[in-house]
């Protein structure tokens, strides 16, 4: 009995005493190495040329007459030349290109309303009469004067006869030298191939043209050799005043500039 019962408490405490679980080693996981990236070789951007502003050409020369100083600031003189006497050749495009500056100039159209007035006036020619169709007629023949004038002596006979139409002022020294000069240019002008001096034909010649278109519109009564002539003789005689006008302008301005 004793044995049962020491047996009995004995067992208890075996059954309490269990082996301890064995735990399996806790293992660490491997950590990789750091891996070092390297980065994507970078393609160098293509190389941008430099930018340059291209080189603006040269404006080609021209012998387009420019719009020089106007007479009293309204007569067209583009047919002057000032300075030396040394000037650009004028080719027939140029003479016909200042003839239509002078022909259509925005400044000439009230100048012939002037003149158709002054016509009015004096009853000249008496056949238009009076009023607004007289004077219109007498405006219509002031333009058609000054318009085809212009065309034939500054354009048309000039590239004719390869003569310069050129006014060439300062030439002389002196008010009665240069008076002189001024008139003498009407029948004196200058060859565009040789550059030589020369009888003025396209002026006394173109003139005379001039006079003789104007049949196609004057009066019938006009249409004769004495009242044809006189009007050649007034064309010529403008243009020597113009001529005058040319070259006494800038001593006239400079005294207009000092009042």
């Amino acid at each position: 009995m004793i044995a049962v019962a020491l047996l009995g408490v004995a067992t208890p405490s075996l059954a309490s005493q269990t082996p301890p679980t064995q735990q399996p080693p806790t293992t660490t996981p491997a950590v990789p190495p750091p891996t070092t990236q390297t980065p994507p070789a970078q393609t160098p951007p293509p190389s941008t040329p430099p930018t340059t502003t291209p080189a603006k050409p040269a404006d080609p020369p021209t012998t387009d007459p420019p719009d020089k100083d106007r007479v009293f600031g309204v007569l067209p003189n583009y047919t002057t030349v000032t300075g030396s006497d040394t000037a650009p050749p004028i080719t027939s495009k140029d003479a016909f290109k200042m003839a239509a500056l002078d022909s259509f100039d925005p400044f000439v159209y009230p100048l012939f309303g002037f003149i158709a007035e002054v016509a009015q006036v004096r009853h000249d020619p008496p056949e238009w009469g009076g009023g607004m169709k007289g004077y219109s007629k007498r405006y219509g023949a002031a333009f058609a004067d000054n318009t085809i004038c212009s065309l034939v002596t500054t354009g048309l006979m000039p590239s004719l006869l390869k003569q310069d139409p050129r006014y060439y002022q300062g030439r002389a020294h002196g008010f009665l030298p240069r008076l002189g000069y001024a008139a003498k240019s009407s029948v004196v002008t200058r060859s565009r191939t040789t550059g030589h001096k020369e009888f003025n034909a396209s002026e006394i010649g173109g003139t005379l043209i001039v006079a003789s278109v104007g049949n196609l519109y004057y009066p019938a009564n006009e249409h004769n050799v004495p009242d044809t002539l006189t009007r050649w003789a007034m064309q010529a005689m403008w243009d020597t005043v113009a001529n005058e006008l040319k070259e006494f302008w800038p001593d006239i301005k400079k005294k207009l500039h000092h009042q």
